[in-house]
């Protein structure tokens, strides 16, 4: 009995609680049902998440052209394959939209994404395995081309599928590669983003805003019949038109190519730019590096922006300005050249063939030889080094240009101790950058007024072209009036023209020029001299503009450090850059000739001289302009360096051999003609030393016979007047700025 009322009793303890769950559950699925919520989540929320498909629209990143409309970036579409390996994607599917067969994918897909089949095998079976839903094949699947993804679609094969995507393209490769940076997708946004040159710098306008598209789909990713589709479309971003100009651009990148492949200097860099505008028409720097594929680097830096160093000679341009400012220069006035001590206390400054100078000369022609004397006595005795100052700080020496280009850095005015002021006058010490003489230089050629340079002309919007904003020539500074900037410009033009300048080389064909050569020091940080030395451890350079009379043009060129031979000039590399682009340019750009065509020489050919007198055949040659030297005294010639059918040019050197040989002087002789001269007689020749001859073992007039021994010294030449005449160009070297410290 006992046991009956237990158990009825725990029988209705169980109804009375399962009663109440029953209650409580049944709430809860009421209330559920009531409100669609659990926990506070919406029920048809949730669910129309789960059943949403939302894709992003790329945004198109803007364009960057050229002045001329020439694409030099873009967006290009690419494409990303991947295979779907969820059978159940094929479900109620007439036909399999999965990948059926591993190895029959893997043969057909192997030689066009240029893998192995066992290895895209693999990757399929590996994701079968870890149940995903599909699979991708690694770098080599993604950035197909338009013509790749057609074929591979042409193959039919069931699961794959693509996924179009949007790559920075450079179509041109290296060229404007400094100026123009790189932008890529970065980071899990789907946005490609700037990362250096213009492509970070403005990269707010170029990039766009995304856009998306969502939609309700069923389980096999079909839209369902009242999809909800919202559609956002993205904004792209804005063109950006430089001031540069494809063509001119060309040019110049063709050339510094071919120079750096001759020459292997350590950098070169140039830039070209309207003196008037202040629009840069081309610029680029070597190393380079192209932005479709920037690995192995060498150099990131714009060095004609953000590279300061000291300038050398171009500098002293400024000195003679600042001079004929202050009414202070008389270029007919003559001083000492050679060496200038300015007191016991301040190292002696010497002029650069190692402080011989050319005796007393004038200031102008001390411009166009370069005399460090000359810049250092203008500015102790002439100008003032405090008045000096003043002028370097008209001109922007001490700021950044603010050209429109990330990373420009500014040099450093060096001006403290009597030495430095000094030093600062013929370009050393202080540091400047590229473009900072290129502005302070289109004081001179822009009738004194300073312009600002810039490389963006323009920004349009994408889609209607419509014009946002757009760049002015702005004048920025009149440092000097435009008499004083007559003047220098007619000084420089003496550079390029006279017999006595620095700048011969630089001459151009059509077209009258001005510029100032410059071979700059190198620092030597852990040497025992305070700069390098030797014969290619310099920055050579030269800042031109063409035509003289009104600069169209301006082009800096610097070259530094490259492999010369033994006597091979540093302007050589550096002329052949701006000859070579600004004589195009100016004709491209349809600038009318300003110089006055010089009578061609024709070249002489050489007649049958073998067996002809010796006496005749060297009147005749002489006569012609040919330098002639008759080995023996007369009779017949049985061998020269010459064949019938040369054609030489006036000046040009020949050696004719006598049937009755005697030794010439020599003396003067470069290391290449007496090499001749033993090739021709046969004799054992022995070098000592280099540059050109000083003394020959044997005596001029001494009789020669096949294998005597010849021995000659050489020397390298100490003064332009010792150089022989037969090396009249290899003595044109540029200065060398040489302070003793």
């Amino acid at each position: 009995m006992k046991k009956n009322k237990t158990t009825h009793l725990m029988a209705g303890v169980f109804i009375i609680l399962f009663v109440a769950i029953f209650l409580v559950l049944t709430g809860r699925f009421l209330y559920i049902q009531a409100t669609g919520e659990i926990n506070d989540i919406s029920l048809e929320e949730w669910a129309t998440e789960k059943r949403t498909a939302s894709y992003t629209l790329d945004a198109e990143r803007g364009k960057i052209l050229d002045k001329n409309g020439m694409t030099l970036a873009y967006d290009r579409p690419t494409y990303r394959i991947y295979g779907i390996i969820d059978e159940a994607y094929s479900e109620n599917l007439d036909e399999p939209m999965h990948i059926v067969d591993s190895l029959e994918t893997a043969e057909a897909l192997a030689p066009l994404l240029d893998m192995e089949e066992n290895e895209i095998v693999s990757q399929i079976e590996e994701g079968k395995e870890s149940g995903l839903f599909q699979v991708e094949f690694g770098t080599s699947g993604k950035e197909l081309s338009q013509q790749k993804k057609e074929e591979i679609e042409e193959l039919d094969l069931p699961g794959i599928n693509f996924q179009k995507e949007s790559i920075r393209h450079y179509p041109n490769g290296e060229f404007l590669a400094h100026i123009l940076g790189i932008a890529r997708k970065s980071g899990d946004e789907n946005v490609i983003n700037g990362i250096t040159g213009l492509e970070s710098y403005m990269n707010d306008t170029l990039r766009g805003e995304n856009g998306y598209i969502s939609y309700e789909r069923d389980k096999y990713n079909t839209k369902l019949l009242d999809p909800n589709e919202i559609i956002q479309q993205p904004s792209n971003g804005n063109d950006v038109y430089l001031t540069i100009d494809q063509k001119i651009q060309t040019l110049l990148e063709d050339v510094l190519s071919q120079v750096e492949s001759e020459y292997n200097p350590e950098r070169i860099s140039a830039a070209v730019m309207d003196p008037q505008t202040g629009e840069i028409l081309a610029m680029s720097n070597r190393p380079g590096f192209n932005p479709n594929n920037p690995d192995d680097v060498e150099n990131w830096y714009n060095d004609i922006i953000s590279t300061p160093f000291e300038p050398g000679s171009t500098m002293k341009m400024f000195t003679w300005a600042a001079a004929i400012e202050e009414g202070v220069y008389n270029g007919e006035e003559w001083f000492e050249s050679g060496t200038y001590q300015v007191s016991d206390r301040i190292t002696a400054i010497r002029d650069h063939n190692n402080g011989e100078g050319w005796g007393p000369i004038t200031y102008d022609e001390g411009f166009a030889r370069s005399s460090n004397v000359a810049a250092a006595r203008l500015l102790w005795e002439k100008i003032d080094p405090d008045v000096y100052l003043d002028y370097l700080h008209a001109f922007d020496f001490d700021q950044k240009t603010e050209i429109d280009l990330p990373g420009e850095v500014a040099g450093s005015i060096l001006y403290n101790w009597p030495i430095e002021k000094i030093t600062t006058s013929f370009g050393q010490g202080t540091t400047l950058t590229p473009i900072q003489q290129m502005k302070a230089a289109s004081a001179i050629a822009n009738d004194g007024k300073m312009v600002k340079p810039y490389v963006i002309s323009k920004i349009t919007e994408t889609n209607s072209n419509q014009v946002k904003s757009e760049t002015e020539p702005e004048v920025v500074g009149e440092p000097i009036s435009e008499e004083t900037a007559s003047e220098v410009m007619d000084l420089l033009e003496t550079v390029v023209t006279s017999e006595k300048g620095t700048g011969s080389r630089y001459q151009l064909e059509d077209y009258t020029v001005a510029g100032k050569t410059g071979t700059a020091q190198i620092p030597n940080p852990e040497g025992p001299t305070p700069y390098l030395t030797g014969h290619d451890n310099y920055v050579f350079s030269f800042l031109g503009m063409a035509p003289k009379e009104d600069p169209r043009l301006m082009m800096y060129v610097s070259v530094k450090r490259p492999e010369l031979d033994d006597y091979e000039a540093g302007s050589v590399p550096v002329s052949f850059i701006f000859r070579n682009v600004m004589e195009n340019s100016l004709h491209y750009l349809n600038i009318e000739p300003d110089k006055e065509k010089v009578e061609q020489v024709n070249p002489i050919q050489i007649p049958a001289i073998v067996g002809k007198d010796a006496k005749e055949v060297e009147e005749k040659l002489t006569d012609q302009g040919i330098r002639v030297t008759l080995v023996g005294k007369g009779g017949k010639i049985v061998d020269a360096s010459v064949e019938e059918g040369d054609e030489l040019f006036p000046n040009d050197h020949v050696i004719l051999v006598t049937d009755s040989p005697t030794m010439p002087n020599i003396i003067g002789w470069s290391i290449r003609d007496v090499s001749m001269l033993a090739d021709l007689l046969q004799l054992n020749l022995e070098t000592l030393g280099s540059g050109y001859i000083t003394t020959q073992s044997i005596e001029p007039g001494n009789s020669l016979e096949e294998g005597d021994y010849l021995a000659v010294e050489l020397e390298p030449p100490t003064n332009q007047d010792e150089v022989p005449l037969e090396e009249e160009e290899a003595k044109k070297d540029p200065e060398l700025i040489e302070q003793e410290e």
